[in-house]
């Protein structure tokens, strides 16, 4: 029986992606034992997050970094420190912010939910153009004596302003630039760009490099790093500053885990990683064309290989629609998660595991024969 069998919970077959609803990634056997071999023993967490941070910044090209729980939480110390910077008391002061330039500027068409996070330190999110449509006017109108820092969603989006023009003139107005850059570590070549380009904090979710759920990264300048790391649970403990991290903890094992997680996915070959994916999303593909009222094509190229299926469903054929497939999926023993836009099933074969796409089809073909 199964640790989750004693739990009394069911499996899923992750069909959807990263996502931190289902536990973010399977980690590999070198992160493993790296938080094995973590756990046998302590040490002090401050030198150990100050050590962590020179190898990542390193392999980041940044002047400093820390590990973070998640990238919203970088998201959130980020915001924080260029509020602050290394002042103690506006730290304590925090979330009452009226005292210091607390206002963050951001595109209307790159808003998403985890922006929630620079509002988490206080901050005031301006929100500047439309959805559809954000000019360099538009941003430059907002910077005022109040303004904070600018916030930018990579990669950006069409008729919005590039990152290099927001980093241009937030530069003339002495003005942090924030990347929310979670997801962005393929090509490996993004995880150091947005540093390169001269972006003073960038936040990426670990889990996206084969890291822990439960950690991130935030690198960058030194100056507001080191003012973001005051601000952490550590710092709390050891400086006695009455930070909003202190519930932001991390254990040594996390911090070991990201560390090692990094250093392997920006040495491994992606491509090679990419072709298995391709080789599982292909043969369910052609399984799943067999199945009458299915449609089924490789689609969601990453590196030039694609690592995704599309499914269309006739549902006068199949004898459900898509919303109602995706549905009994769910409902499936075990559990299949796959993803749904429009009308299209997406299943990613990013989190498969090993065997997951014969289940995958034997589920479909179960929803078939249950209809007929």
């Amino acid at each position: 029986m199964s640790v989750y069998e004693k739990l009394g919970v069911r499996r899923v077959v992750n069909a959807r992606g990263r996502m931190t609803l289902l536990g973010g990634s399977v980690l590999p056997k070198e992160v493993l034992n790296a938080m094995i071999e973590a756990n046998k023993c302590f040490v002090d967490m401050e030198e150990l997050q100050n050590k962590a941070g020179r190898i990542i910044a390193d392999l980041l090209g940044a002047e400093d970094a820390i590990v973070t729980s998640g990238a919203f939480s970088a998201l959130v110390l980020a915001t924080a420190a260029c509020m602050t910077r290394k002042d103690v008391s506006l730290m304590e002061k925090i979330p009452f912010t009226e005292s210091m330039k607390n206002e963050v500027i951001i595109q209307g068409g790159l808003r998403v939910k985890y922006d929630r996070a620079v509002t988490v330190a206080g901050a005031r999110l301006v929100e500047v153009g439309t959805e559809n449509e954000t000019t360099l006017e538009d941003i430059e109108r907002a910077i005022n004596d109040k303004t904070a820092a600018i916030h930018f969603l990579a990669p950006g989006k069409e008729n919005h302003v590039p990152l290099s023009e927001i980093l241009k003139i937030a530069k003339k107005h002495n003005v942090p630039v924030i990347v929310d850059a979670a997801g962005q570590v393929l090509p490996t070549e993004n995880m150091r760009k947005y540093v390169s380009m001269g972006s003073d904090l960038v936040c990426f979710g670990a889990k996206y490099f084969d890291g822990p759920n439960s950690a991130g990264i935030l690198c960058g300048r030194k100056d507001l790093v080191e003012a973001a790391k005051l601000q952490t649970f550590i710092c709390f403990e050891s400086h006695n500053i009455r930070a909003l991290g202190r519930g932001m903890k991390l254990d040594r094992q996390e911090i070991v885990a990201t560390v090692v997680a990094l250093q392997r996915w920006m040495s491994i070959d992606h491509k090679e990683r990419l072709r298995e994916q391709h080789r599982k999303a292909s043969w369910l593909a052609a399984e799943l064309n067999k199945i009458p009222g299915m449609k089924a094509e490789l689609s969601g190229e990453r590196l030039g290989i694609t690592t995704s299926v599309h499914v269309r469903l006739n549902p006068e054929i199949f004898g459900m629609t898509s919303q109602e497939t995706v549905k009994a999926l769910e409902n499936s023993d075990p559990r299949v998660w796959v993803g749904l836009r429009d009308e299209t099933i997406i299943i990613n074969a990013d989190t498969l595991v090993e065997g997951d796409e014969e289940i995958i089809l034997n589920s479909f073909k179960k929803i078939c024969s249950a209809r007929s």
